[in-house]
């Protein structure tokens, strides 16, 4: 009896030892995870826009059971491991079988390597196949097995069996081959998949269509005798094509890849805020139009939805074909010639300095070295500021700016997401010219301002994901509600594009609030629309920033947006009183004309004089007056201050110097002067 107990004692410390050497064992030498797959980019019903092949060029879509046909998964299982479900990774019972099946045929016929076997194999590929292998083969399984589903398990294989070339998985495999996700597939298409795993480069259809047909048939006929699959059918689906090699869809070039960029390997599929028949639509419309411009045209456009700031389609070129192509026009600083006007005049709504039926008189002037002119050089007198604005008057605009003060206005839109590319120098031209396109905008830093004018004044970032379109960021309000409204109101007013009925005339058009603008020597020409829920940005230009002489936003920008408007859902429950900004004629008295506030003056140095330096180093006490306390700027660097609070200029030394004073407005004034020392 002791010696029975003693031995039973032994043989369960040995198997408890084994058992604790097997899961160190485990522990130390886990399995290979699943490697790199390709990122793909889909819409919200998870139609794709684009995939991306991994470091190595190889197309590896990551397999998900629920978008994979059901009887193709049936007929996989049927076909390579009847008992996926119910072993373990290694089936004795598929290896007894295929030993008879050798002995009696004197060859082997049928393998006996499982699914999670296969996958084990797909993971750690190994340069021969022997005994030692397959047992390093079926111990992998045992631990795939321990890990993961068999769903998991599954979803691995497809994602990484090969289908000839460059293609891995069942979903790379289904787009190239057939063109569309493998959610749907007809039995030849199934016994093709099942097929060429087998022998991806003997039966590549595109090589050697005769070896892939020969291989589906034989699936085809198995999948017939094992009542997958009825006779006839199978017999029918022998007579399919083969198919040959297609590309993988490349919609929405520029977005898919800054998405995959952002995303930063984080997840194999990014469902974005587009719209796949939208944006569709969209790169069709701006493909037709920029062909009609001209061989070297580019057109950028962005479609916004205004509760949400999703992006609903974002076109970055006309086509990769074309000049520039590659580049994405939407995130380029361009100078946004008038469209930033709503903007100022909203300011001022807010300040308090004007209204829409402030009158404010359109002449010629002069702002210190800057003088401002009509695009058509025409000056029309006294306007109100409604009229300014539909008929983008500039002098009015750039008097309205200086009354705000360009340097507050550049900080709003800073403040407010888009970063205005202003050149790092001190003229005044940089500050005022902002309200003329002075300064660089993108067209994604547009589309953030006019959807936040669409929201009661409020700016938020857009949104590309649909996981983002929870989670958004607080706003900024850049105008008030109701000086927003106003500003809305005055658009809907301003003259139809040739060939456009007015909103009020059509029962179904949306009223839309747009504004134009045209750069410098017409390198760029703009839209940007607020309407039936969203906001629409065209840029149209070169991408070399050529000038296009005579086509301004009016004329090359605007028929785009308003196409694109046409593409947009119509809510009749949307449409707004395009003339509701005239019925509300009541104007306070001290708004019946326009009255800026007076920028600071300069009284030391005056401005074009030159100023005698000695060299002892005492420096120029720089003097001005204004409303409030003024801060003072030479060559854009600030002047510190001395014990007694004064400004103290000392200047490097000879040359010419640009002396600005900037009260707290942000309103500024300048003095170029010229310093003279007994040196030169």
């Amino acid at each position: 009896m002791h010696r029975v107990l003693t031995a039973w004692i032994a043989s369960g410390a040995l198997a408890l030892t084994a058992s604790l050497v097997v899961i160190v064992i485990d522990r130390l030498f886990p399995p290979p995870a699943l490697g790199e797959r390709s990122v793909v980019v889909t819409d919200a019903r998870g139609q794709m826009f684009r995939a991306f092949p991994v470091e190595d060029g190889r197309w590896r879509l990551a397999a998900d059971l629920d978008a994979i046909d059901p009887a193709f998964i049936s007929a996989l299982i049927a076909i390579e491991d009847e008992r996926f479900h119910q072993h373990r990774g290694v089936d004795p019972l598929a290896a007894v079988r295929a030993a008879i099946n050798a002995l009696r045929a004197g060859e082997i016929v049928s393998g006996a390597s499982t699914l999670t076997m296969q996958t084990a194999r797909l993971l750690e590929p190994r340069p021969q196949r022997n005994l030692g292998s397959k047992l390093m083969e079926s111990w992998r399984a045992l631990q795939l097995e321990r890990r993961y589903s068999k769903d998991e398990i599954l979803e691995t294989y497809l994602t990484l069996t090969p289908y000839g070339g460059n293609l891995e998985g069942v979903t790379a495999a289904s787009w190239a081959w057939f063109g569309h996700a493998p959610d749907r597939l007809t039995p030849a298409q199934i016994a093709l998949l099942i097929a060429l795993p087998q022998a991806p480069e003997a039966r590549r259809p595109d090589l050697r269509p005769d070896n892939a047909r020969q291989g589906r048939a034989r699936i085809l006929d198995r999948l017939a005798r094992g009542g997958q699959l009825a006779a006839d059918i199978a017999q029918e689906s022998r007579n399919d094509p083969i198919p040959v090699r297609h590309d993988f869809p490349a919609m929405a070039w520029h977005a898919s890849d800054a998405l995959r960029v952002s995303a930063n390997g984080d997840a194999p599929w990014i469902v974005s805020t587009l719209d796949f028949a939208l944006q569709a639509d969209a790169e069709r419309l701006v493909r037709a139009a920029a062909e009609t411009a001209g061989a070297d045209v580019q057109i950028a456009l962005l479609v916004v939805e205004n509760d949400t700031r999703a992006v609903r389609a974002a076109v970055g070129s006309a086509g990769r074909d074309r000049a520039g192509g590659w580049i994405d026009l939407t995130d380029r600083p361009r100078s946004p010639g008038s469209t930033l006007k709503p903007f100022i005049y909203g300011m001022a709504f807010d300040d308090g300095l004007a209204a829409p039926h402030t009158r404010i008189t359109d002449a010629p002037r002069r702002f210190d070295s800057y003088m401002p002119e009509n695009f058509d050089r025409v000056f029309r007198g006294e306007v109100t500021i409604a009229q300014a604005l539909q008929h983008s008057l500039n002098v009015p605009a750039v008097e309205t700016l200086d009354a705000v003060g360009a340097s507050r206005f550049a900080a709003g839109l800073r403040f407010a997401g888009a970063s205005p590319a202003i050149a790092d120098r001190a003229e005044t031209e940089t500050g005022l010219a902002i309200a003329l396109g002075g300064a660089g905008l993108t067209v994604r830093d547009l589309a953030t301002l006019y959807a936040g004018l669409a929201n009661e004044g409020e700016v938020r970032p857009l949104v590309w994901t649909q996981s983002g379109i929870d989670s958004q960021a607080p706003g900024m309000q850049i105008l008030s509600a109701e000086s927003a409204g106003e500003i809305l109101s005055i658009l809907r007013g301003a003259p139809q594009p040739d060939g456009r009925a007015p909103a009020r005339l059509t029962s179904e058009a949306p009223a839309i609030a747009f504004k134009t603008g045209t750069s410098w020597g017409y390198r760029d020409a703009w839209a940007a629309g607020i309407g039936a829920g969203h906001t629409v940005i065209v840029w149209v230009g070169r991408a070399d920033a050529r000038p296009r002489t005579g086509q301004t936003g009016r004329e090359a920008a605007l028929p785009i947006l308003f196409d694109v408007f046409d593409l947009l859902p119509r809510d009749a429950a949307e449409r707004e009183n395009r003339d509701a900004w005239r019925l509300e004629q009541t104007t306070p008295d001290a708004l019946q004309r326009f009255r800026r506030n007076p920028a600071p003056e300069i009284l030391f140095p005056p401005h074009e004089t030159e100023v005698w330096m000695e060299n002892d180093g005492r420096g120029f006490v720089l003097a001005g007056r204004g409303e409030s306390a003024l801060s003072w700027f030479v060559d854009g660097e600030p002047v510190a201050l001395n014990a007694a609070g004064e400004p103290l200029w000392h200047p490097g030394g000879p040359g010419f110097y640009a002396v600005r004073a900037v009260d707290r407005s942000g309103r500024s004034s300048l003095s170029s002067v010229r310093v003279v020392t007994p040196d030169g």
